[in-house]
């Protein structure tokens, strides 16, 4: 973001490493007035996040879009002192042009085990389902047929009502948490985020999951279909991703 007339500020969230917070203030001046972006100052809704958001992270958004080109830079909380929303309203400030800079405690080493099922044709309740069995086995004796090219995607974690996969082709890929955990990296937000480009997605959460702001912004992004579903699929979640996947 470019620096403009207006009095320049440094933004943080949750409770940023003290050290981190003083190489940011010494890289921009110590004399750089410091904004908590966690607190209510009266920012105009930013419409950047689902009305259902925690008002904390709300607040985080709203405050860092009305201050705008102010910003020097975000010092942001994302380890495990702040929750899951911490790290994607990091992630989204970041995708929207915003300086941010990331403190955390160091985080446990992550394995990289082959994509194995979130990428074959396969019925897409038995592909998850073996998914997720890796957490117990990490290397079953049948990987699967090999990667083939997708049709459709499905991202999100594993459904409480699985009846909403029956809707998918065999050819659809897996996308967010669930590869992530079936590379053995259930924390790496890139993963998470990643999805191939062109891919017809349904960005999948169950409703007020913390994941939720993440399938909004990622639907837009990829031009996919976010759903939410609390508990068991009604007849209309299941129109509106039977509809998203003939059309597309």
């Amino acid at each position: 973001m470019n620096r403009t007339t207006a009095e320049s500020v440094i933004g943080y969230f949750g409770f940023p490493r003290r050290s981190t917070l003083h190489e940011v203030r010494e890289r921009f001046g110590f004399d750089t007035p410091l904004v908590d972006l966690d607190v209510d100052r009266g920012a105009p809704d930013s419409g950047v996040l689902p009305a259902t958001t925690c008002r904390i992270i709300t607040n985080i958004i709203d405050n860092a879009v009305d201050l705008g080109n102010r910003l020097d830079a975000v010092v942001a909380a994302v380890g495990e002192d702040k929750c899951d929303r911490g790290r994607h309203a990091a992630l989204i400030l970041k995708r929207k042009g915003f300086n941010v800079i990331e403190s955390r405690f160091p985080c446990d080493e992550y394995e990289d085990r082959p994509l194995v099922y979130s990428r074959c044709s396969m019925p897409l309740t038995e592909k998850i389902n073996r998914i997720m069995e890796t957490v117990v086995d990490p290397s079953p004796a049948d990987a699967g047929p090999g990667p083939c090219k997708p049709t459709h995607g499905f991202w999100g974690v594993p459904p409480h009502d699985f009846r909403i996969l029956d809707s998918f082709p065999p050819k659809t890929h897996v996308y967010g948490w669930t590869r992530c955990v079936v590379a053995g990296r259930p924390g790496d937000l890139s993963l998470e985020c990643y999805v191939d480009e062109g891919v017809p997605t349904v960005f999948f959460t169950q409703s007020f999951c913390a994941k939720q702001d993440l399938a909004h912004y990622l639907a837009e992004h990829y031009g996919g279909l976010a759903v939410d579903c609390h508990r068991e699929v009604n007849d209309s979640i299941l129109a509106k991703v039977e509809a998203f996947i003939r059309l597309s």
